[in-house]
């Protein structure tokens, strides 16, 4: 994979629908395909339905295509940078200013023309508002001319071409952000044409669109849980769907199975201070006395098996992942070890003064149990089945583990204390930094949870986050992950317990050609590169 900095900036304007579109849906409500222009899926399990619409202010299509709206920039298959609404850019030399030049033969839906007010304006509104891209950074957004858009910064962050990336450009002139994400209007390959909430929304091909047209002139994605997915595709109502790994290896007449990598990983994360009482400022618990002690979060790393988490809980549908950014070209391959040595983890346990003292199987340090419990989002299939996995692993080396199934309303409430499993996957190494920064730290963003601190690693991230030159970007990257003496990953401090990457699985009409996929994310991007799909 290349750098998602390197190489040279593409023309050509490929177009995504994000993966989150799912909700719950009886299947006699389902629509049927009425032709090959016609695409029928059932997609975005794990994102869900869009509860606040299809709003790109509010997070739609935040890591995917927004389909409906157009972006400044965005990637292809191989992760290199490309324009879309962007015609070119430039960097002030102190990093503090980013002026971005667009297209002028651009319209919205309703026959508008787009401007760099509506940039402008778009990235303005997106940094006031919660709960979409963090757009921390961003001073302001000025629009000088009608195709030029100056974006000041408070940082000189040189990620935030990821920002340009991320958010869908809206219409000034035609946005409410009480009712827009009901009745989005863009300037994308698609129309909105009609939502219905809790079943299906219904997207039509732009004829005015700027880039290549899209083979299917019509797109319904139904909301329905993976399991209700799979079944809708073997009766033969939708021509797509995700399904769950446990369906990997079925067969199905006149559909095939396909199984995408993705840079999307499961890990789970370690409170890093010990509980003496302290709480965050909504009043909840912070520390943990048994993960704070760095022998159990090294001996659960060395000891866990990954490829039989992989084997067992998401049936072969994934990649051993050891630092959360294997993959990427940030990843440090020095930081990358042998697990599934338990002898290691017990020597590493006794080492560190956990014994089992009264023989009943769970060692112990100064009467302290090596035991806590490990949430999830009861929601999530695979992440129910790693923690469960995790737990019968951790047993072999004497710490217990109780797993329970929370809403994200509890697990927000308890992942300063307890151990929870998450995803993460982005092309954006801002991911790294919010993760791992001491100061970003943010019990409203969920940011830096584990309140990790290491004044090292601060410096390389710091250094990576601000450097213009991409090459020292990426080894400080790297260096914060493992310098040889200290580090976020096992080898270091281990903070967090990285598993996999999971692989997303889709079960689709034999005919359908989707051409090169694009690196799925979290929360997956099946539709990345929708313009490239047709039938066989």
């Amino acid at each position: 994979m290349s750098s998602p900095m390197a190489g040279s900036i593409s023309d050509n304007s490929p177009s995504q629908v994000s993966g989150e579109q799912i909700g719950s849906q009886s299947s006699e409500k389902l629509v049927e395909s009425s032709g090959s222009e016609e695409l029928i899926a059932a997609v975005g399990t794990h994102g869900g339905e869009p509860e606040t619409g299809f709003n790109p202010i509010t997070g739609w299509g935040k890591s995917s295509e927004p389909l409906v709206q157009s972006t400044l920039f965005k990637r292809d298959s191989e992760a290199n940078l490309i324009k879309d609404l962007a015609t070119d850019y430039a960097i002030s030399d102190d990093g503090l200013r980013w002026t971005v030049k667009i297209r002028n033969d651009v319209k919205f839906h309703d026959g508008t023309p787009l401007t760099a007010k509506d940039v402008a304006f778009t990235f303005n509104t997106a940094a006031n508002a919660s709960g979409g891209t963090d757009l921390s950074v961003l001073e302001k957004a000025i629009a000088t001319d009608d195709y030029t858009v100056e974006f000041e910064l408070n940082d000189p962050q040189t990620t935030f071409v990821n920002k340009l990336i991320a958010v869908g450009i809206v219409p000034e002139h035609a946005y409410n952000a009480e009712t827009y994400g009901s009745n989005p209007i863009g300037s994308g390959p698609y129309r909105f044409v009609q939502w219905d909430k809790g079943q299906q929304v219904i997207f039509e091909a732009n004829p005015d669109y700027y880039g290549q047209e899209p083979h299917f002139k019509k797109l319904t994605l139904i909301f329905m849980a993976s399991d209700a997915a799979f079944a809708a595709a073997k009766a033969g109502q939708v021509d797509l769907a995700e399904i769950p790994a446990s369906y990997a290896y079925q067969t199905v007449d006149g559909m095939k199975i396909v199984s995408l990598d993705s840079i999307d990983a499961r890990g789970i994360s370690f409170p890093m201070n010990p509980n003496t009482g302290e709480k965050t400022e909504n009043g909840y618990a912070i520390g943990n006395n048994v993960t704070s002690d760095p022998a159990i979060r090294k001996a659960l790393n060395i000891g866990i098996d990954r490829q039989a988490l992989i084997d067992g809980a998401l049936n072969g549908q994934g990649k051993e992942e050891f630092t959360g950014v294997d993959k990427l070209p940030w990843g440090n391959k020095e930081a990358i070890f042998e697990d599934g040595d338990i002898e290691e983890a017990k020597k590493i346990l006794a080492e560190g003064g956990w014994k089992d003292t009264d023989g009943d199987g769970i060692v112990e340090k100064n009467g302290l149990k090596a035991e806590f419990t490990l949430t999830y989002p009861a929601s999530a299939q695979e992440r129910q089945a790693l923690a469960v996995s995790v737990g019968e692993e951790a047993k072999k080396l004497g710490i217990n583990i109780k797993v329970e199934g929370k809403s994200w309303d509890e697990i927000y409430t308890l992942c300063y204390s307890s151990p929870n499993v998450w995803g993460y996957g982005s092309l954006d190494p801002t991911d790294i930094y919010l993760r791992y920064y001491s100061k970003s730290y943010d019990p409203s963003t969920r940011n830096n949870v584990i309140m990790y601190n290491n004044s090292v690693v601060d410096n390389y991230l710091r250094t990576a986050m601000t450097s213009s030159d991409q090459d020292t970007a990426i080894k400080n990257w790297q260096l914060a992950a493992w310098d040889g003496t200290t580090g976020f990953s096992e080898k270091g401090d281990a903070p967090w317990l990285w598993m996999a990457t999971i692989n997303y699985v889709y079960i689709m009409d034999e005919d359908l050609d989707i051409g090169t996929p694009r690196i799925q994310p979290h929360g997956a991007n099946i539709f990345g590169n929708i313009l490239e799909w047709k039938r066989a």
